[in-house]
């Protein structure tokens, strides 16, 4: 482009009213927030997974392969050519779980999905259902831990417990947790509003910041919250105290109140004028972004 002609008005109005209006021009700008926007959900699904460990090495590769063309490494370039060319089939094994976990979340769209209000009601009443459970337990200090499942898939901690495939219920939840019953140790596992599992193993914090004090129920659920983004619900057979972890987040000592507050906030449906959309997350991130 000549920057002459950004002095040229004649050049500047065929370019406003043939160019900058034209069809081609929008849906140009379309494809870019398309883009974008996929580009958005696939940080944001894999956020806090083990996929982003591996986009960084992949993103090493990528990283080394342009250095070595610029300095003239031959040999080197070769060699991360062939590693690029071949890890497309590699990636779609390695992130298979993350895959199908894309294409499952698109299948939850609210296109075919149940409309918003049902989704609501179903979702306070599997609050009520927690509470109760919660609240028997903790008055009686009898220890329990279930793990909801949310974006990360949990099928290799789920293949360990014993499946159930039942909807979830306050009574349910209390029986399974009796002491001295065959499903009472291990975990509860909740996949898509129904009780996957019960008596799953969940993997340990290796954290020495964790106080003694809490037992390995509490460090197995601050361990599923490193490599997941699940929500975690403990209550200690000990204290009967009730703790929540999520994004590698551990909050003990929840009064009834605040867990319901945490349960309903990161399980609920937002309302109708909190509820944004992807573009408007994306643009909210961004935003964030620039001003720290």
């Amino acid at each position: 482009m000549n920057l002459s002609k950004l002095f040229d008005w004649q050049y500047l109005q065929q370019f406003i009213t043939h160019d900058f209006f034209s069809y081609h021009f929008f849906i140009n700008i379309l494809d870019i927030m398309v883009v974008w926007i996929l580009v958005y959900r696939l940080i944001i699904l894999v956020r806090g997974t083990k996929a982003v460990q591996l986009l960084k090495g992949v993103a090493f590769f990528f990283v080394l392969r342009t250095i070595s063309g610029l300095i003239g490494l031959n040999t080197l370039t070769w060699l991360m050519d062939q590693i690029i060319n071949y890890g497309v089939i590699a990636a779609i094994v390695i992130f298979q779980p993350e895959i199908r976990r894309g294409l499952e979340h698109l299948g939850r769209s609210p296109i075919f999905t149940m409309s918003r209000l049902d989704k609501r009601n179903q979702e306070e009443k599997l609050i009520k259902a927690y509470d109760k459970a919660i609240q028997y337990m903790s008055k009686r200090k009898i220890g329990a831990l279930v793990t909801i499942e949310r974006q990360t898939g949990l099928d290799e901690y789920i293949e360990t417990g014993i499946p159930l495939d039942a909807d979830i219920s306050g009574e349910l939840l209390i029986n399974i947790f009796i002491p001295n019953t065959p499903l009472h140790d291990g975990a509860v596992i909740i996949k898509d509003d129904k009780i996957a599992v019960a008596s799953a193993y969940l993997p340990l914090t290796e954290s020495t910041k964790v106080s003694k004090e809490f037992g390995t129920r509490h460090r197995a659920a601050i361990g599923i919250s490193e490599v997941s983004d699940a929500l975690t619900i403990v209550v200690s057979e000990e204290t009967g105290g009730v703790s929540i972890t999520l994004n590698n987040e551990f909050i003990p000592h929840l009064s009834q109140a605040e867990y319901i507050k945490i349960l309903t906030e990161e399980l609920g449906i937002p309302k109708e004028n909190e509820k944004k959309n992807t573009l408007q997350q994306f643009i909210d991130e961004v935003t964030r972004g620039s001003k720290k």
